[in-house]
Parts: C-alpha cells; sequence; structure tokens
C-alpha cells in the first residue's frame, strides 16, 4: 500500500514535531511548514493527501491557505482539516464555507484523535 501524505502547517515547533512524529508512527508521509507561504510551496512541489492547517500564521493566515488550495484546481479535491485554537464560530463557518473537511479545536483534541480523523476522511476519499 502506498504511503499517505500529510503536511501539517503549523508555526509552533512543538507541535509541529508532536504532530510530526506521531503521524510517523502511523506510517504517514509527512511534510511540514511553518507559514501560510511556505505550506503553498510545499504543496505546489509535492502534492498531499490531506492537509493539517493551522489558521494562526506568519506571512498569510489558514484561511488565505485555505483560500488558495481550494481554488486551485490542482489542489482543489485535497482535503484540509483545519486545527486552531480558535473556536469562534464565525472562524468555523469560514473554513466549511471555504471548503475544510474538518474544523478541530486544538484543546478538544488529542493527537491520537486527530489521527483517528485524519484516517476517517483519507478512508472516506478512497
Amino acid at each position: 500500500m502506498e504511503q499517505k501524505i500529510i503536511l501539517v502547517v503549523e508555526d509552533d515547533n512543538f507541535l509541529l514535531s508532536m504532530y510530526a512524529t506521531k503521524l510517523n508512527l502511523e506510517n504517514y508521509k509527512v511534510l511540514q511548514a511553518t507559514t501560510g507561504v511556505q505550506a503553498l510551496k510545499v504543496v505546489a512541489k509535492d502534492l498531499p493527501d490531506l492537509i493539517l492547517l493551522d489558521l494562526k500564521l506568519p506571512e498569510m493566515d489558514g484561511f488565505e491557505v485555505l483560500k488558495n488550495l481550494k481554488a486551485s484546481q490542482e489542489t482543489s479535491s485535497v482535503p484540509v482539516i483545519v486545527l486552531t485554537n480558535y473556536s469562534e464560530k464565525e472562524h468555523i463557518d469560514q473554513c466549511f464555507s471555504l471548503g475544510a473537511a474538518d474544523y478541530l479545536i486544538k484543546a478538544h483534541f488529542v493527537p491520537s484523535e486527530v489521527v483517528s480523523k485524519i484516517k476517517r476522511i483519507l478512508d472516506k476519499n478512497n
């Protein structure tokens, strides 16, 4: 079975390495980006099967990244799970209207639950 590629976009290095480690242990190939601009460069070079996206990012926020991903034909079908500390309803609604596959609030989910969500979405897309 081909290894699935997950792009983790997170500007907090501790969280980034924690999710990368967890996903590596689950046999995913993990790509990493710490800014919105970097995320779009990574995606252009190496199309992931799923993107885990923080909203609060330097250079370009997650909303802009999501908008760009969904506007491009190459990346519009890549599922994006928003993983953020923003819990306001308008942020959640905005992400879903932009095409996010799921919206997770960091404080409410441990990494293993996030991995379960990733698996569920990837299984659904196969």
